[in-house]
């Protein structure tokens, strides 16, 4: 009985990776990114701002803002990096520095999805409408939610808080 038990305790051991023997892929498949670790912040500084608890979103999207940083600079021209450094700078009220993310962002993937409706978002709160209007139109046939936000946003049927 004693060796049923403890075959069983290997097996599931090592289907379950415990016993790496020195192994190094399983050390790097723990390590999360900045980046990984930026989005997770995003997310809950979302979270928090739609409950209306914008203290502890801005929080979160500065620690993020830095995680990011620190992605770019270790992997520089990330289009969906900059996506997000635009997206937490424009948040933290940085309009301008957002909006440079942003472009740099469209340097590298012109039709990025999230940038476009995000620097559509920047215009419209700069009101540069015409502007929010063009990244519109560049969403026009990615037939995907970031061209609907926007369009609700443009239309006034959507409130952006920024």
């Amino acid at each position: 009985m004693k060796k049923l038990i403890y075959t069983l305790l290997i097996i599931i051991a090592l289907t379950n990776n415990s016993f790496s023997a020195g192994d190094s892929s399983s050390e790097t498949t723990t390590k999360v990114s900045n980046y990984t670790k930026a989005k997770n912040l995003i997310k809950a500084a979302k979270k928090y701002e739609k409950k209306g608890k914008i203290e502890k979103a801005q929080k979160r999207y500065a620690k993020a803002q830095k995680l990011l940083l620190k992605s770019n600079k270790k992997k520089p021209l990330q289009a969906d990096t900059l996506n997000y450094l635009g997206f937490t700078t424009r948040k933290l009220g940085d309009y301008e520095k957002g909006e440079e993310f942003y472009l740099q962002g469209l340097q590298v993937e012109p039709n990025h999805n999230g940038i476009n409706e995000y620097l559509g978002e920047l215009y419209i709160v700069t009101d540069r409408m015409d502007l929010a209007k063009e990244r519109l139109n560049v969403l026009k046939s990615c037939n995907c939610k970031e061209y609907n936000q926007l369009k609700e946003i443009i239309e006034g049927t959507k409130k952006s808080k920024y």
